[in-house]
C-alpha cells in the first residue's frame, strides 16, 4: 500500500484523520489559515515526495500549482489546514502485537533526528514500556488504542498474511498564522500503510 492508498483508506475509516482534499488548480485557500500541501503518486516510490508544511495561502497555492505541473498524470496533489503537533508517533498493528512509538512535538523529530520519548508494546494483554513511562497519559494511550479495532477490521486480510499496518498520528491543535495553538487538542491520523 502506498501513501495515496493510505490517504484514501484513512478517509474511509472511522478514525479521526486530516481533512485533506485534492488540489486541482482552481481551489481558493483561506487566507487566515496556514496550509500543508503534499503529493502522492499512483505507483512507484512514494518516499520523500515534495511537500510544503505550514505555509500561508499565497505560498501554498504557488507551491501546489508548481507541484500540479510536476505531477501531471503520475499522482495527486493534496492540501489541508496546517496543525501544531504536541506529541506524535506511529502505531504499528500486527496480528498479535501492537507497538506505539511517541515523540515530543512533530513526527519529523522521530523520522529526521531519530528522537523517541517512549515505545510501548502490547502483547498477550501485557504492556511493556521502553523510555519515559509518563510521556503518554493513560487517556492518550486509550485514544491511540481505540483505533486498533477499526484497523484490524479494515486490514484483516493483510494482518492474516502476517503483514503489519503502520499509522502516523499526532495529538494536535489548530493554530493561527503565527503557528500559535488555538482550540482544544485532538488526535489525528494522517498516514497509513501496510509493511
Amino acid at each position: 500500500m502506498n501513501k495515496l492508498m493510505g490517504f484514501l483508506e484513512l478517509q474511509n475509516m472511522n478514525l479521526p484523520s486530516v481533512p485533506w482534499k485534492e488540489y486541482k488548480g482552481n481551489e481558493e485557500l483561506q487566507e487566515d489559515l496556514l496550509w500543508t500541501v503534499r503529493s502522492a503518486v499512483f505507483r512507484g516510490n512514494d518516499l520523500n515526495l515534495p511537500r510544503l508544511v505550514g505555509a500561508d495561502a499565497i505560498e501554498a497555492k504557488e507551491f501546489a500549482d508548481g507541484l500540479l505541473q510536476q505531477m501531471k498524470d503520475k499522482g495527486m496533489v493534496l492540501f489541508y489546514p496546517y496543525f501544531v503537533a504536541n506529541k506524535s508517533g506511529t502505531l504499528e498493528v500486527r496480528r498479535n502485537r501492537i507497538i506505539i512509538e511517541a515523540v515530543k512535538d512533530d513526527l519529523w523529530n522521530m523520522v529526521t533526528y531519530s528522537d523517541r520519548n517512549v515505545t510501548i508494546q502490547y502483547q498477550n494483554e501485557k504492556e511493556e514500556i521502553d523510555g519515559d513511562e509518563k510521556f503518554l497519559s493513560e487517556e492518550e494511550k486509550h485514544k491511540i488504542l481505540n483505533a486498533v479495532k477499526e484497523i484490524k477490521r479494515t486490514f484483516r486480510d493483510d494482518l492474516l498474511e502476517d503483514k503489519s499496518v503502520l499509522l502516523e498520528w499526532s495529538f494536535a491543535q489548530n493554530c493561527n498564522k503565527s503557528k500559535e495553538p488555538t482550540g482544544e487538542e485532538y488526535i489525528v491520523f494522517y498516514e497509513a500503510r501496510t509493511v
